[in-house]
């Protein structure tokens, strides 16, 4: 059991250096609002294990969409309704719970169903069109379609675990960040527009440039763009990025394809890359730094994240 299990683990792994990744597909129930229902998603390296729901312990003084605390193998785990934190008319009770990792805090997601595991390349799931990415608050940060021709949402769980207090900050956890005694410009790539304000906040307490890209795909297109105009003017691309910083998950090119093409580029391989991840398993980081990134940094720790910064560009 346990040597398949590892085998397991070391297969996604090397998916997960790819550009490739397996999704979990679940639902919420029938949407009362939109008359079905819906198949959502979410990557399998951020899932723990799937569970009927035991009983739920309610506590006061929760967000509206957290039913309680669930005790797992003695640790309290909060627990969020995924339906009612969307503000989906779903009349069903939720039975499964997905446990999850993000950020060295777990967490479960309440849901309906669960249906099965899909492996797929993140080639194939897109950004959203604008009128889908406002869907729900602008929780769904990407979409890819079934040979069945249904459409799947994958939401941005940062956002839903920020906003239910499990990452929440205040001014109080930039307080403390000083400018830098240089300017800079960094590039950076990520999908969830959480992470993004907090990186945008960092930057701006440190005194820094950001140039805002949403995926890996993005990110690429734009430092090819750099370099051209650095190009152009006959100046050095220093003048124009300084460090990468990227997330892993993102459609269309994830960090592990994007940090890889860069180290692996003559005109690139010199620009330091920081991967700026809620994936916060062993294994995530290994890979990273074996595709050639060179500081591997949680999110929504904006400490971190300056002190990692400063030696890179100072």
């Amino acid at each position: 059991m346990e040597k398949n299990f590892i085998n397991s683990v070391d297969e996604r792994t090397s998916l997960a250096g790819a550009n490739r990744l397996e999704v979990l597909l679940f639902s919420l129930g029938f949407d009362h609002h939109v008359g079905r229902e819906e198949v959502f998603g979410i990557n399998v390296f951020k899932v723990r294990e799937v569970m009927h729901a035991p009983p739920i312990t309610h506590a006061p003084d929760t967000p509206p969409a957290v039913e309680g605390l669930v005790s797992l193998r003695g640790v309290m785990v909060p627990v969020i309704n995924l339906a009612k934190f969307c503000g989906m008319d779903v009349r069903d009770s939720p039975k499964i719970l997905i446990v999850t990792e993000y950020n060295r805090n777990t967490q479960a997601l309440l849901v309906n169903s669960v249906e099965h595991i899909l492996r797929m390349e993140w080639n194939e799931i897109k950004v959203p069109p604008a009128m889908l990415a406002h869907r729900m608050g602008g929780l769904v940060t990407a979409v890819t379609e079934l040979q069945d021709k249904r459409i799947v949402m994958i939401l941005d769980v940062e956002k839903i675990l920020f906003e239910s207090a499990e990452f929440n900050q205040n001014d109080e956890a930039f307080l403390d960040l000083e400018p830098l005694s240089v300017k800079a410009n960094v590039l950076y790539a990520d999908d969830s527009s959480v992470a993004r304000k907090q990186i945008e906040t960092t930057f701006s307490k440190i005194g820094i440039t950001g140039i805002a890209t949403r995926n890996g795909r993005e990110a690429w297109d734009k430092l090819l763009e750099l370099h051209e105009r650095a190009e152009t003017a006959k100046r050095p691309l220093g003048e124009f990025v300084n460090v990468v910083l990227t997330d892993i998950e993102m459609p269309e090119m994830d960090g592990y394809v994007l940090t890889k093409k860069i180290k692996n580029d003559p005109r690139f391989s010199h620009l330091p890359v920081v991967m700026h991840s809620s994936l916060s398993a062993t294994a995530n980081i290994t890979i990273g730094k074996d595709v050639g990134a060179d500081i591997y940094v949680p999110k929504f720790h904006p400490r971190e994240l300056a002190d990692a910064l400063t030696p890179l560009l100072e």
